[in-house]
């Protein structure tokens, strides 16, 4: 059965193997970034390299919250359905650390905007085999809430792996919620050769094309609708257990708190 999907963060990386993957496999996809005439380009070379022409795309800058908010609004307006949407987009290393609240990039993009994105989007993702595909990471540590509120400084490396536990705490309690919806959190594998792990590490251990294909797998594939509220290690290629405080409901909704009031300033 042919898919609806959307992917962010996906003109670059592991993001823009997958949509050529699920385009060439006949599906309808968009993608997203932050650059249109990147974007444009990118929708024209899938097309091209799929002989599939449901590709489409958005914009926006998710370190802006408002653009969030909009870029929702803009999907909404010209998507009524939607089967999967992959939660691809992510930071590390930025020449801003901060957003214009003096929000830490790294929480924005890679928790904030996910989250807010999925809450204006869920009255459309639905279906016999919908799913929620969330980019956590193998580094992942405890979430301090100064630091997601914008009250403390912490270095890229801190804000990153807790912006990637905070995500997966998120995705836990998302699968709790949402009816009839797969929520998959997932490491795609560390260190893959992309510009981020480029710009952040200047190595790499393994080929982008691992990352691309595990989405590939997670979005479509029938082994996995069974896994909602699970963990994919792909580093060790099975369902593994992620940070302890993913399974602590008190610090989960303490997140969800903290985070609702940031959403609401």
């Amino acid at each position: 059965m042919k898919k609806t999907i959307l992917i962010t963060g996906s003109t670059d990386g592991i993001g823009k193997l997958v949509a050529q993957k699920l385009a060439t496999a006949g599906h309808s996809v968009f993608i997203h970034g932050r650059n249109s005439v990147k974007v444009n380009s990118v929708i024209e070379a899938i097309q091209k390299e799929s002989h599939n022409e449901n590709v489409d795309g958005f914009v926006a800058d998710l370190s802006e919250l408002d653009q969030v908010e909009q870029l929702a609004a803009d999907i909404l307006q010209k998507v009524h359905h939607l089967d999967v949407l992959i939660n691809n987009a992510g930071v590390y290393k930025s020449p801003q650390p901060t957003n214009s609240k003096g929000l830490d990039l790294r929480f924005v993009v890679n928790y904030l905007a996910p989250y807010l994105l999925t809450e204006k989007l869920l009255p459309i993702i639905n279906g016999e085999d919908a799913r929620i595909i969330n980019l956590s990471s193998a580094a992942q540590s405890p979430v301090s809430f100064l630091a997601l509120e914008g009250k403390e400084s912490l270095s890229e490396n801190t804000t990153y792996a807790q912006s990637k536990l905070a995500l997966t705490m998120w995705s836990f309690d998302l699968s709790k919620k949402v009816n009839d919806v797969t929520v998959i959190a997932v490491n795609p594998g560390s260190l893959l050769n992309t510009r981020m792990v480029k710009e952040a590490y200047g190595k790499h251990w393994s080929s982008a094309d691992k990352g691309g294909s595990i989405l590939f797998d997670l979005a479509v594939g029938g082994e996995h609708q069974t896994h909602t509220g699970e963990y994919f290690d792909n580093d060790a290629g099975y369902y593994g257990k992620a940070h302890t405080d993913a399974y602590n409901s008190s610090k989960i909704s303490t997140l969800l708190s903290v985070t609702e009031a940031i959403l609401s300033k």
